[in-house]
């Protein structure tokens, strides 16, 4: 993890940016690539990436409960999220088991805990204690200006245009909610733990 910018360094640099990346000069042509299209009357889509630091070790159920299962539940309800994966994901899929594991070690400290994150933060459908990393796959927005084959109420081939003001490109918008969405899940679980200890009356 050491090649990670610190999570207040993350922070100012995603707000100032207006296409919210931490990488300035990827910030740049991810602005010219949504630039481009709407200059043609098209959009592009893209991938969000929501990351949550802090997390204690077992959050979450091996079966029905499972924190990877309940997130991504909660982000494909978004509208537009077509795709959801964790740590290295769809990835993990074009390597070997001893390619893939995350290995545990013992941390000075004394602590047990994965030794990478290919994961994602979640084992098992539980947390490990590490970020929980998740990524979502946002389609282009479907209204556009440009000129599109469609069935019209009398089952009739036709092609249509949407006259209007047209986003290039929601996956900016779409951030916030994602967020949200992700701590929802967050809550719920952590309440659901301090309950099944006892913690709330």
């Amino acid at each position: 993890f050491k090649d990670l910018i610190s999570l207040k360094e993350a922070r100012k640099k995603i707000y100032s940016s207006e296409v919210r990346a931490t990488d300035t000069a990827l910030a740049e042509k991810m602005a010219a690539v949504i630039n481009k299209a709407a200059a043609v009357g098209d959009s592009v889509g893209g991938i969000v990436e929501l990351q949550a630091h802090g997390l204690p070790a077992g959050l979450g159920d091996p079966l029905f409960g499972k924190l990877d299962g309940l997130t991504a539940m909660a982000l494909m309800s978004v509208g537009a999220v077509k795709g959801v994966e964790f740590g290295d994901g769809f990835h993990l899929a074009e390597l070997k088991g001893s390619e893939a594991n995350d290995p545990f070690m013992v941390t000075k400290a004394g602590e047990i805990q994965p030794a990478a994150n290919r994961a994602g933060g979640v084992l098992g459908g539980i947390s490990t204690g590490l970020p929980l990393v998740v990524r979502a796959a946002v389609k282009p927005t479907p209204s556009i200006s440009l000129e599109q084959q469609s069935v019209d109420l009398k089952g009739k081939q036709v092609a249509l245009t949407i006259a209007g003001r047209h986003d290039p490109c929601i996956v900016v918008r779409i951030i916030p909610v994602l967020e949200h969405m992700l701590n929802l899940v967050l809550a719920d679980l952590l309440l659901s733990r301090r309950a099944g200890q006892g913690e709330l009356r």
